[in-house]
């Protein structure tokens, strides 16, 4: 039997190879960092920016965008998290990042071609709600993003319109909707070795009415997998996955105001106007502020056109519905009207980007009560800097039929490539 001394001496070996062994370890990962973060670094900016892209919809060239020319000044970064790192980041996306649309976007000839194509006439108003599901599917088709060749995609549209499909009398219900979208997914898993390459994580789709949120669910890789691009964008939400999928701004086609009403010429407190039937907030909204001549706070029958409530105010409500989101968001950025968003588990548009707790005015469900209170210890300087913030995101929240500048479309496909590192077999 070995002595004590001895049983020492023959371990020391043993422990200094493990030592060693864990010094070697950290070692080695400290070097993988720093070769994964030179590999890494935003690549060159220098390219030719007005390369023409072919779309496949048509024989035109649409001009590529030169999207950070566009870029707000780099003084005015308050109202974005880090806009050094966004901006670098944006500019690689512009030049690496490429999205391959399913086919049935441009066939005239299927049968049901009408949920599948571009809408013919993205700015007619009875769009409404859904104004951002058609346009993004046309900023796309028009974008230096779109590629033809599949094999050099990042992600995969699957381009189906859930507005379309809700106005379609073949499908229509919620039931029938999830049932066509199931159906035309597996077809397009069989058709096309891309899905099964990534049981679908690197696809995605887009819409804004709120039916969509059961579309995916009778297919359940699609609804696990898959990335949906939602205006119903609630933490709440049973089918919205907060790390996996998207917020989309809902926007109305709003006419373009280059002027904004400045803010001394706002002289009423707070706007809102809408629907109260769906909501116990919007109702106890109502019941609290309703007779406040500080307030202009309606539900139906209002005295001057609706965008003049927006002009005339410092503040704009917008108040959870059936859903977290509404237009009025939107439409108080567009008008200059600082946002209030009384919407408990709202998934903010861009939150990664931009902070809107400088450009606006997040409220608890609970706080009604204490809303003018809160607005009124609000110094002017405060109001004024929400005020200039607000203008400097306002592009953001603009959709064009060519994309340009950091718009929504450019916005929205931001975050689609903050997705794009998904694990897939190969094809």
């Amino acid at each position: 039997m070995m002595s004590p001394a001895e049983t020492k001496r023959r371990r020391r070996p043993y422990y200094l190879q493990k030592r060693l062994t864990a010094v070697l370890g950290i070692a080695l990962v400290v070097a993988l960092s720093s070769l994964f973060a030179v590999s890494n670094r935003p690549h060159s900016l220098s390219h030719d920016s007005s390369r023409n892209i072919q779309s496949p919809t048509t024989s035109t060239n649409f001009n590529r965008t030169n999207a950070h020319n566009n870029a707000p000044p780099l003084q005015h970064s308050d109202p974005y998290c880090d806009w050094q790192l966004f901006m670098a980041d944006f500019r690689e996306m512009m030049l690496r990042f490429k999205i391959f649309a399913y086919p049935d976007v441009f066939a005239s000839n299927n049968p049901f071609s009408r949920v599948f194509l571009p809408h013919p006439e993205p700015f007619n108003p009875r769009l409404g709600n859904y104004f951002s599901e058609h346009m993004f599917k046309i900023s796309l088709l028009r974008s230096s993003l779109i590629t033809s060749n599949p094999r050099e995609a990042h992600l995969f549209f699957l381009p189906f319109s859930v507005n379309n499909l809700r106005n379609d009398p073949r499908v229509r219900s919620e039931a029938s909707i999830a049932e066509f979208v199931a159906q035309y997914v597996t077809n397009v898993s069989r058709q096309f070795p891309f899905w099964n390459a990534s049981a679908g994580a690197d696809h995605f789709y887009v819409y804004c009415h709120s039916v969509g949120r059961d579309a995916a669910s009778k297919h359940r890789a699609l609804h696990n997998n898959a990335i949906q691009v939602t205006c119903s964008s609630s933490y709440f939400q049973r089918f919205y996955v907060a790390h996996k999928d998207i917020g989309l701004p809902q926007i109305w086609p709003r006419p373009s105001d280059s002027v904004l009403n400045p803010p001394h010429a706002r002289d009423k407190l707070v706007f809102y106007s809408g629907r109260v039937q769906n909501s116990h907030i919007r109702q106890e909204l109502l019941a609290v502020w309703g007779n406040d001549t500080d307030m202009d706070i309606f539900q139906h029958n209002l005295p001057f056109p609706y965008e003049e409530g927006f002009k005339r105010s410092k503040f704009c409500l917008h108040v959870k519905g059936y859903e977290v989101n509404t237009a009025r968001v939107s439409d108080a950025i567009h008008y200059g009207c600082i946002p209030i968003i009384m919407s408990n588990y709202y998934d903010l548009p861009f939150s990664n980007v931009l902070n809107w707790s400088k450009f606006s005015i997040i409220v608890n469900h609970r706080e009604i009560g204490l809303l003018k209170k809160r607005l009124l210890s609000i110094s002017k300087q405060m109001y004024l800097n929400l005020y200039h913030n607000l203008c400097k995101v306002r592009g953001h929240f603009v959709w064009h039929e060519v994309p340009k500048g950091y718009d929504a479309f450019h916005m929205t496909a931001y975050q689609l490539w903050l997705k794009r590192n998904l694990h897939r077999l190969s094809y």
